[in-house]
C-alpha cells in the first residue's frame, strides 16, 4: 500500500451532497419541476415552502379579485371598481370568515362566491395535507466526519471514517453500505463510472446510539489495494457512503448518505481519541474533535 501525504487542502464551504447532484447535466430527457410539482413542495426548504404557499394564496385571491371586478357593481358596500375591495372580499370568502360588511349582490357574485368557497376548501385541504407530509418525512440526524483516513489497524492498512447520531435516541438494525466510484475505460475503449462495494469490519449495529468508526481493510481483494492519492485522481474517485436504520421514536426507516472525493482521503492520519472518563467513572464523549486527525510515525 503506497502512502501518500495529502495534497490538496479541503474547503469546509463544499456540500458534497449538492455538488455531486449538480455535476450531473442530462441531456435528452426532458424534466422540469413543475411537472413533479409534489415532489418539489415536499423538496423545498422550508422558508421557499412558505414563499410559494404564499404567491399561491396571493395568485389565487388575484383571480378571483379580477372576476369580482368583471362583475361590475356586484358586492354591496364595495367600491365600484375597486381592485383592493375585491381582493380583500376574496380573501374573506376562501378563509370562510365572513365579516357580513361587504356580501355578493347579484346572482353573478353568488357563483363566483361558490366556485371560490370550493376552491378554498380543496386549497386548505392540499395546504394540509402538504404540511403534514413534511412533518411526516423520516429524517436522520447523521453526523460523518469530514474527512475519512488510511491508518494501520492491527497491521493492515485501514480506511476509517467517522459517524455519530445526533439525535438522542437509538437507530435499530443500522446499515452501512460503502462503494468506490471511479472512472473506467474497458478493453473495448468504452467508458463508463463503475462502482466497487467494500467490504466493511462490520457493516451493521444493533442499535447506533453514540458514534460508530467504519473501517475498511485495505488488502489484496481490496478496490483500493496499490492506490495513491495521485491514482485516485486521476480517475475521479469518490467514497459514497449509505446509512439506514429504524427511528426508535417514530418506527420509521431514516437514511443518511456522505461522500468523500480523494482530498479528503488522508494517508498516515488517524482520528483524535473523543472518549474518556468523567469523574464520575462515566463515559464522556468530546464532539469538539470529532473531525480532528493526528499524524502517526512512519
Amino acid at each position: 500500500m503506497s502512502k501518500t501525504p495529502r495534497m490538496f487542502p479541503r474547503n469546509p464551504m463544499v456540500n458534497r451532497k449538492q455538488q455531486t447532484q449538480s455535476d450531473v447535466t442530462i441531456k435528452g430527457a426532458s424534466h422540469s419541476h413543475w411537472q413533479d410539482p409534489y415532489h418539489l413542495l415536499l423538496t423545498l426548504n422550508w422558508f421557499w415552502f412558505f414563499v410559494a404557499i404564499a404567491v399561491f394564496y396571493l395568485i389565487i385571491n388575484t383571480v378571483f379579485a379580477l372576476l369580482y371586478l368583471a362583475g361590475g357593481d356586484c358586492l354591496e358596500n364595495a367600491r365600484p371598481g375597486s381592485f383592493a375591495d375585491a381582493f380583500f372580499f376574496s380573501v374573506q370568502t376562501m378563509a370562510s370568515i365572513g365579516y357580513g360588511v361587504m356580501h355578493p349582490s347579484t346572482k353573478y357574485a353568488d357563483i363566483v362566491v361558490t366556485i371560490e368557497a370550493l376552491v378554498g376548501l380543496m386549497a386548505l385541504a392540499m395546504s394540509t395535507g402538504l404540511m403534514f407530509a413534511r412533518f411526516a418525512l423520516p429524517t436522520a440526524k447523521v453526523l460523518f466526519s469530514n474527512v475519512a483516513v488510511i491508518t494501520p489497524y492491527n497491521g493492515v492498512p485501514t480506511l476509517m471514517f467517522r459517524a455519530a447520531n445526533k439525535r438522542r435516541n437509538r437507530i435499530l438494525e443500522a446499515q452501512v453500505r460503502v462503494s468506490l466510484l471511479r472512472d473506467e475505460v474497458t478493453q473495448e475503449g468504452e467508458f463508463m463510472r463503475r462502482f466497487y462495494d467494500l467490504q466493511l469490519v462490520r457493516s451493521q449495529t444493533p442499535s447506533f446510539s453514540l458514534t460508530w468508526t467504519i473501517m475498511h481493510h485495505i488488502d489484496e481483494n481490496s478496490p483500493l489495494y496499490g492506490a495513491t492519492l495521485e491514482s485516485l485522481i486521476a480517475v475521479n474517485s469518490e467514497l459514497v457512503v449509505t446509512l439506514t436504520g429504524l427511528d426508535e421514536t417514530v418506527s420509521q426507516t431514516i437514511h443518511a448518505r456522505h461522500s468523500y472525493i480523494e482530498s479528503e482521503i488522508l494517508w498516515n492520519q488517524r482520528f483524535v481519541h473523543i472518549f474518556s472518563r468523567n469523574r464520575h467513572g462515566g463515559w464522556l464523549i468530546n464532539y469538539n474533535h470529532f473531525h480532528d486527525v493526528e499524524g502517526i510515525g512512519i
